[in-house]
């Protein structure tokens, strides 16, 4: 029941593209993330995904040419299998709401993925 102060853990992360988790509620795991370039194209078949920016600007594209743009202070919720990108042209720094089975890249593999157990750690 201690306080986690986001933004402390977001600035101890130091690899982009790189969640960590810093809590749990029920069966979702709160997470953060340091962000820069470009993820994958994916999607997440079973899990909604919530994507919160704390600094910068992240723009999220959807298949079909649809794109949104966060800026500081708000959030996008990704519904299960919708196609997306996450992209940061500058360093963006944002929390993630995710189902505990949510996999990083979803329905795709790349030497980006990170394991839940790297999340954990």
């Amino acid at each position: 029941m201690d306080p986690v102060h986001l933004m402390s853990a977001v600035h101890a992360v130091t690899e982009y593209w790189s969640p960590k988790v810093v809590g749990r509620v029920n069966d979702q795991y709160v997470k953060v993330a340091k962000l820069l370039g470009e993820l994958v194209w994916h999607r997440h078949e079973d899990e909604d995904e919530l994507f919160q920016v704390l600094r910068g600007r992240l723009r999220i594209q959807f298949e079909g040419g649809r794109e949104t743009v966060l800026e500081a202070g708000e959030f996008c919720v990704v519904p299960r299998g919708v196609l997306h990108n996450p992209v940061a042209e500058e360093e963006c720094w944002i929390v993630l709401i995710e189902t505990v089975t949510t996999k990083h890249t979803g329905d795709v593999a790349t030497p980006r993925s990170k394991s839940i157990e790297q999340q954990l750690t």
